[in-house]
């Protein structure tokens, strides 16, 4: 069944195996959120159940989706990635309204009713 297998499943087999670079062994590089459309959209890669969501940084789902990560400990670099992207990125892509929308929704353990 082996000799089924092509040469480069059974390097990547192997490559997963040794925790090469290539792997998820570090978690922290691990990106969470992947921009796009000028920061409107973005894929949000969820380690807890292996699903990447497509979402509009504006939605309400998108809130929901980063308070349940937080949720599982992951807030905290989700929080510095959008810090990066807000200082790396043109203000007219908006990062900056987009963290502060999640911070007002409690998404980062922080209560909505702080912010009022």
């Amino acid at each position: 069944m082996a000799a089924n297998t092509s040469k480069t499943a059974r390097a990547s087999v192997k490559a997963g195996q040794k925790g090469a670079a290539g792997g998820l062994s570090v978690l922290g590089e691990f990106k969470y959120l992947i921009p796009l459309n000028n920061g409107k959209h973005v894929y949000l890669r969820n380690l807890t159940d292996g699903r990447n969501l497509h979402l509009a940084t504006g939605s309400e789902a998108f809130a929901e989706a980063v308070k349940a990560l937080n949720e599982a400990g992951h807030g905290e670099k989700i929080k510095a990635e959008i810090e990066t992207f807000a200082a790396d990125f043109p203000a007219e892509q908006g990062w900056d309204t987009t963290l502060k929308s999640l911070e007002e929704a409690g998404a980062f353990g922080e209560t909505a009713e702080a912010a009022a």
